[in-house]
């Protein structure tokens, strides 16, 4: 297999998300929800291993006629945005008008930080939330808290894409990957299980998957705290 072969195989992975994008969206038309986050969560996976992929093959050198980077895009924002505002509006876990509220909200903040040629940081980290709407979105379905949570956390949450903010990257973010890598695939195999059986799962599934997302969501603030220079954490 030659390398321009390879190099387009990773392309046409990446595109897979589009098509498992179209999946979770049609079980969401119909509220199977359980149905839908395990095509998200099949995305997700996707997601996580088509870019180290896509630096081993070279895909820009190799395959530079197509834009990687706006590929990946268009499907992060169909299975980590898009796909998840609509399950959340459509849940009934939120009451009335909060219900559009968080949709606007989701949509319109995502796609705006989505086009920002900032949302990297030098450490290969995010300034700001990434807009991973579809890990916030599963844990509310896993954990069902009262609506006026649920429309809290997502004015907190989107207000802090627009911040200095960092958030982990947990292929490319170096610091402490030897704990966030692991985390991650934890939290994914935790998802899938939580989807696989309707969300009906023991309160040790609900605790473990919840440490999970905060550890996610709060390991990059911690690194900016923490000094780089301290020995532990250059050790990992």
């Amino acid at each position: 297999m030659t390398r321009r072969i390879k190099a387009l195989s990773v392309h046409f992975l990446t595109a897979t998300g589009a098509v498992f994008a179209m999946l979770a969206m049609l079980a969401a038309v119909d509220e199977k929800w359980s149905m839908m986050f395990l095509w998200l969560v099949v995305a997700f996976v996707v997601d996580g291993i088509d870019g180290p992929l896509a630096r081993h093959y070279h895909v820009k050198k190799n395959a530079p006629e197509y834009d990687g980077v706006l590929l990946d895009l268009i499907i992060d924002y169909l299975t980590y945005v898009f796909i998840p505002a609509f399950a959340l509006f459509k849940s009934g876990l939120l009451s009335g008008w909060t219900g559009w509220v968080c949709l606007i909200v989701i949509t319109f903040t995502s796609v705006i930080y989505f086009a920002d040629t900032r949302m990297k940081t030098k450490d290969k980290s995010f300034a700001g939330f990434p807009g991973c709407w579809n890990m916030f979105v599963l844990v509310m379905f896993a954990t069902e808290p009262h609506w006026q949570i649920i429309l809290i956390l997502t004015i907190i949450i989107a207000t802090s894409m627009f911040t200095p903010l960092k958030f982990i990257h947990p292929v490319r973010t170096e610091r402490w990957r030897m704990i966030s890598l692991p985390v991650t695939m934890l939290w994914t195999a935790l998802g899938g299980y939580a989807a696989w059986h309707d969300f009906d799962i023991g309160h040790t599934v609900i605790v473990t998957l919840a440490i999970t997302s905060l550890y996610l969501m709060f390991a990059g603030i911690a690194q900016q705290i923490i000094p780089a220079s301290i020995r532990s954490s250059e050790t990992l």
